[in-house]
């Protein structure tokens, strides 16, 4: 595991998920390189699937921008290490 602490910069998810979050990130740093965002991502989402129930999506990178719905209590974006990593489960929008 990674010695780097994870710092959060927003979050609506239960304290429980949030640590699962971030050991999930730490973990796929160590499994992968950090130049293969793609891998990393796959590995939190797989993780967070088996865990937590399908519909989990998650960007991984340094430099990204996004604009997304998720489902109330399911939503994190941390930073560890150099990368940035968003995760959350997806939810139908309320407006057209």
């Amino acid at each position: 595991m990674l010695e780097g602490k994870a710092m959060v910069e927003d979050t609506d998810m239960p304290v429980k998920m949030q640590v699962q979050a971030m050991a999930s990130a730490s973990q796929a740093l160590d499994l992968y390189d950090v130049i293969d965002c793609r891998s990393i991502a796959a590995h939190i989402k797989k993780d967070f699937d088996k865990r937590f129930g399908g519909g989990w999506q998650c960007v991984v990178g340094s430099n990204f921008g996004c604009f997304f719905t998720h489902s109330k209590g399911t939503f994190i974006y941390f930073k560890l290490e150099t990368l940035n990593f968003l995760i959350f489960k997806g939810a139908a929008s309320s407006s057209p």
